[in-house]
């Protein structure tokens, strides 16, 4: 018996990091990690759209570039927070509507957010007659530094842990409501989501012709996620009450099949699509 428990992994309780929600205090203002993560990655990623539209053929130019930071913004702040009343919530929020707009209190769905981001796209590509597909080829390469810093932001939160396991790196996370060691999902979705993704983007981008096949980008990063996010929530606790819908799936898998059949259309028929263009008239050099 006392072998039996000496040979028993310690498991990192997550309490014992010392993390904090909260990343500055100023009186009754609290700057959690979470809104930081937001604002780092739309930045980070607005920087680096400009060195992508920098190179010949770009679809859009810099004023374009600039619209879509606003629109993307309100693109995933409300796609997110529907898409999470919706999908996720709904009778909870239903039945406490003012709830809704208690954003700090967390509670967002990145499958809306891309709905909403994508709405966002759509109205400044027909605005300004430009090519939705390829807008969106650009977009999909600057998001990885949104989706991962938001994920860390996810752990830092000590949320979206993941089912019980006993594998060694595995976390105790109290706020689980168990002491049960669980898979640090948010760490392996911040990998996927983040550096594997930017990295294949990267390199389709910069030593490929991939930006010149309209969708191609954009339909293997929808891939890239579709297939991480499904395969995740196998590790990943899923919301109460949508761990196994009728049909079998979490409700994160329901919503991710869309976006791998959208995905491995764009791939399958990208080359068909293969253009010559010119680039976008107006400024679009890195400032």
């Amino acid at each position: 018996m006392l072998q039996t428990i000496a040979s028993a992994p310690a498991y990192l309780n997550f309490d014992d990091l010392g993390l904090s929600r909260v990343a500055l205090s100023i009186g009754p203002f609290d700057l959690r990690w979470y809104a930081l993560a937001y604002i780092a990655g739309v930045l980070l990623g607005y920087w680096y759209l400009l060195k992508l539209i920098d190179q010949p053929g770009a679809p859009m130019a810099r004023r374009h570039a600039d619209d879509t930071v606003f629109y993307a913004m309100l693109g995933i702040i409300f796609g997110g927070r529907l898409g999470y009343v919706l999908f996720y919530r709904p009778e909870y929020y239903f039945d406490n509507p003012l709830t809704i707009f208690k954003l700090w209190d967390g509670g967002m769905s990145l499958h809306g957010g891309v709905l909403g981001v994508l709405l966002a796209i759509y109205f400044i590509t027909r605005r300004n007659q430009l090519s939705f597909l390829r807008f969106c080829d650009y977009i999909a390469c600057s998001i990885p530094f949104g989706l991962g810093l938001g994920r860390l932001a996810n752990f830092v939160n000590g949320e979206l842990w993941g089912r019980p396991t006993d594998v060694p790196w595995a976390i105790i996370f109290p706020q689980s409501g168990t002491m049960d060691p669980r898979h640090p999902s948010q760490l392996y979705e911040a990998g996927l989501e983040g550096i594997v993704l930017f990295a294949v983007l990267w390199f389709m981008f910069w030593k490929t012709q991939a930006r010149y096949k309209p969708g191609l980008l954009v339909g293997t990063a929808a891939l890239i996620y579709g297939a991480s996010r499904f395969s995740l929530e196998l590790v990943r606790q899923p919301d109460a009450g949508l761990e196994h819908l009728s049909w079998g799936l979490t409700m994160g898998q329901t919503l991710t099949i869309p976006m791998l059949l959208i995905g491995l259309y764009l791939v399958i028929t990208a080359k068909k699509r293969r253009v010559r263009v010119e680039p976008v008239a107006g400024p679009s050099s890195v400032a």
